[in-house]
């Protein structure tokens, strides 16, 4: 499959009643938000280093859940899919384009484990 197509949802019965849209494609992901001020958020997948479903109770009920993408994106760090039908699959789908569109730009994802430690490194 190419991409999700998914709205927002009410937590009360998985109502479709908000006007939050999702779009996840092998490429990037984009969040359209509001009514009268709309507001477009894109991030590409690349970007994205971890990714995690949050589900709670209510949700639970609904067949319902939360996705959440860590990104390296300066205009959000933190990306959420929040009330989305088919959330592990969303989710997945994410990290194997993630991966996948890393790997096509070749790119490198760095952590700075430890970096308090070179301070001490310095006074000798």
């Amino acid at each position: 499959m190419s991409g999700y197509t998914e709205r927002k949802r009410l937590l009360f019965f998985g109502l479709p009643w908000t006007f939050t849209k999702y779009e996840v494609t092998e490429d990037m992901i984009t969040c359209n938000s509001g009514f009268l001020r709309t507001v477009e958020n894109d991030c590409y997948m690349y970007k994205v280093q971890d990714v995690q479903l949050r589900i709670s109770l209510p949700e639970r009920l609904f067949g319902l859940g939360t996705v959440v993408c860590f990104t390296g994106d300066s205009t959000d760090s933190t990306l959420c899919l929040e009330h989305i039908r088919n959330a592990k699959e969303i989710k997945n789908f994410i990290l194997q384009a993630s991966e996948e569109a890393r790997r096509k730009r070749r790119t490198l994802t760095t952590l700075d484990i430890g970096s308090g430690e070179m301070d001490d490194i310095d006074e000798f």
